[in-house]
């Protein structure tokens, strides 16, 4: 039994990885395909991850499993709001690392967790911890430090971290009704007449520059649906075989390669005061990792021994 869960988790350890680690180097294809723009690639983005998910549903057989869901009109709903949000996270994102703010979307996905906590409180009505609170309080102070290093408040990464939390939020809300594939297919699919118009704008404007670019960067371009679905499908695998609490320490792997890719290899802007603001982020992300560990242990220690 015993070498059963140590297999299992190995294996969930490695799709955690390889999720997090897809999702850390996104700024890096991002920057490949700036050439596109940043809204025409979220478009792509969008009706690739479409065609992606048809094919998924196709060769795993499980279109049976999205017609049930279909038939539940609520879920339906719910899907199309958690596409506008992650479609705002995709927008928010790529015309930051377009744009040379790879930084600030690192630390969009640190403070991630704590804007996570922040709505477990505010719309869950959750009560934290005293730890919890000075993890949050922590958090206040690093975005203080850094809205005077930027010299304005870094909404960016307030942005992302929020659209994020409240993305996360809801997919908590259906929870095992909807699966990770069946999921992505339905928030696409919502999303489907707004790449299309963005399309259509584009086209008529200056004009799309997928038609005018190399062969290399239209085939980048159209691998974006695959580089969407991959990770969220291996994120699933992962979370099926890791704790919360494995789960909560390998996403720190996304943002941290994030960042090491803007400052070391993008030689984005990192002066002192940004250093502590950022420090003080991971900081907080300690504590509430520390306190996540505690009180996971707590709990399991607390659950009374079956019969």
């Amino acid at each position: 039994m015993s070498s059963e869960i140590d297999r299992r988790n190995r294996s969930g350890l490695l799709y955690a990885l390889g999720a997090y680690g897809i999702w850390g180097v996104l700024p890096m294809y991002f920057v490949l395909v700036a050439p596109v723009g940043a809204v025409e690639i979220v478009a792509w983005r969008i009706l690739f991850s479409l065609v992606v998910c048809a094919f998924l549903l196709t060769v795993t057989q499980t279109w049976s499993a999205f017609r049930a869901i279909v038939r539940q009109p609520r879920l339906v709903l719910v899907m199309g709001l958690a596409g506008l949000v992650i479609y705002a996270n995709w927008q928010i994102f790529v015309i930051a690392a377009v744009s040379g703010h790879i930084l600030e979307t690192s630390l969009g996905y640190f403070i991630n967790p704590i804007v996570t906590v922040i709505l477990a409180v505010v719309v869950l009505h959750e009560r934290l911890r005293a730890v919890q609170w000075a993890a949050v309080g922590i958090s206040a102070i690093a975005v203080v430090v850094l809205a005077v290093s930027y010299g304005s408040i870094p909404w960016i990464s307030l942005g992302i971290a929020a659209t994020f939390g409240l993305y996360g939020l809801i997919k908590k809300q259906v929870g095992v009704k909807v699966d990770a594939l069946t999921g992505l297919t339905l928030e696409t699919m919502w999303l489907v007449p707004v790449a299309s118009g963005i399309l259509i704008f584009v086209a008529t404007g200056a004009g799309l520059a997928i038609g005018t670019v190399s062969p290399g960067l239209v085939a980048l371009t159209i691998a974006s649906g695959v580089i969407t679905a991959i990770p969220l499908l291996l994120f699933a695998s992962a979370a099926r075989r890791l704790t919360l609490v494995s789960i909560g320490l390998v996403q720190y792997l996304a943002p941290l390669l994030s960042f090491a890719f803007g400052t070391f290899v993008m030689h984005e802007s990192m002066p002192a005061e940004r250093w502590i603001g950022f420090g003080l982020v991971w900081l907080a992300l300690i504590v509430l990792t520390i306190d996540s560990v505690h009180h996971g242990r707590a709990s399991r220690r607390a659950l009374p021994l079956s019969a």
